[in-house]
């Protein structure tokens, strides 16, 4: 089935939005990561049905949406309010659908911050390799403790400049670790290999990233800690710093709860509690100068603070169900689509 594509504005921005299967059909939303767009599920939907209504947004400032600035003192509501702006525009879903929502990486906070913001327009919640409900780094255990009190180490400043330079020139070239292609190859799959003919297309979604101080990585603020920088207020790594990002509670307490399928890849290396992206983890490897040690600064749990939460949320009366797919990194839909997709028909099917 052909993928098409809908130019909207909603929510005040221009929004790029891939769709695909009839309008009726039982909805997926589904919501890129960071330094991504929506073509990033293109590899998935050649498995699946076409009795689902696909629809596949480029988040503001990624792909072929309107590059609006993102205020990182709203979290990821910026992305999440641009999403549930398409919940009832005209040409996407059904009137008054209920999608399951998926969300990767970043977006998978996005797609918890949509379900925080309207409970009752989310049938199912499938987080594929989210970002901790406690944002990415600063935290020190599986509750969320800030290592710091000004949560140094996260946001703009914590990315590593000669990536974003080579992202602004749209650099293709694959020499370097800080490359978007070794980027690419080396951190969002476990294997390069099962990239194969999608490899520049995947590029391309990588590339689509809008540089600035708005948007990727956004700003930075000094810090007298180590590693002496701190979030600012403006741009995508500061949105989901853990000083302006932490739906732990709401999520708890949501009413209603929807069923929750948590699927990630025993490989991955962005979220991890080893994760190489963040810098208190770097230092622990000695490749970040002069870290404090584990008593000071210890890489933050990203995973054991997503079982934490999901754990309460269930006690609390919800649902959810954890699937690691073995051999596989950060993108499980691309690495094992089939498995993949499996998860989510089982999570549609037990959403309806």
């Amino acid at each position: 089935m052909s993928v098409d594509r809908i130019r909207i504005t909603a929510n005040g921005i221009s929004q790029n939005v891939l769709v695909q299967g009839p309008a009726g059909g039982r909805p997926v939303l589904l919501v890129h990561g960071n330094c991504s767009s929506a073509a990033y599920w293109l590899p998935l939907l050649r498995h699946l049905p076409d009795t689902l209504r696909i629809v596949a947004p480029d988040l503001r400032g990624y792909g072929d949406s309107e590059g609006a600035p993102v205020d990182a003192t709203r979290g990821l509501r910026d992305f999440a309010d641009d999403v549930a702006s398409l919940l009832d525009a005209p040409g996407i879903f059904d009137t008054d659908a209920r999608p399951v929502v998926v969300g990767h990486s970043m977006g998978g906070g996005v797609a918890m911050q949509l379900t925080v913001d309207h409970p009752h327009r989310v049938a199912g919640l499938l987080l594929e390799s989210p970002v901790s409900p406690y944002g990415f780094g600063g935290t020190r255990d599986a509750d969320g403790t800030p290592t710091t009190t000004d949560f140094a180490g996260t946001g703009g400043g914590s990315v590593n400049p000669d990536f974003v330079k080579r992202l602004a020139a749209k650099d293709r070239d694959g020499d370097g670790s800080a490359s978007p292609r070794a980027v690419l190859r080396s951190a969002y799959v476990a294997d390069p290999a099962i990239l194969g003919d999608d490899e520049e297309a995947l590029l391309d979604t990588v590339l689509s990233t809008l540089v600035g101080t708005d948007n990727y990585p956004g700003d930075a603020a000094p810090s007298e800690h180590w590693p002496l920088t701190a979030p600012g207020t403006r741009g995508v790594l500061n949105a989901m710093s853990p000083r302006w990002f932490q739906l732990t509670e709401a999520l708890i307490a949501l009413d209603p709860k929807p069923p929750v399928t948590w699927v990630r890849g025993d490989a991955d290396v962005i979220v991890s509690d080893t994760s190489l992206f963040d810098l208190a983890y770097l230092g622990k490897l000695g490749l970040v100068p002069d870290w404090p040690g584990d008593d000071v600064c210890p890489p933050q749990p990203m995973v054991t603070q997503t079982r934490t939460v999901l754990a309460q949320y269930a006690a609390a009366g919800g649902t959810y169900a954890e699937v690691v797919q073995r051999d596989c990194g950060h993108s499980p839909h691309i690495e094992q689509p089939a498995e993949f997709a499996a998860s989510l028909l089982a999570l549609v099917e037990a959403a309806t």
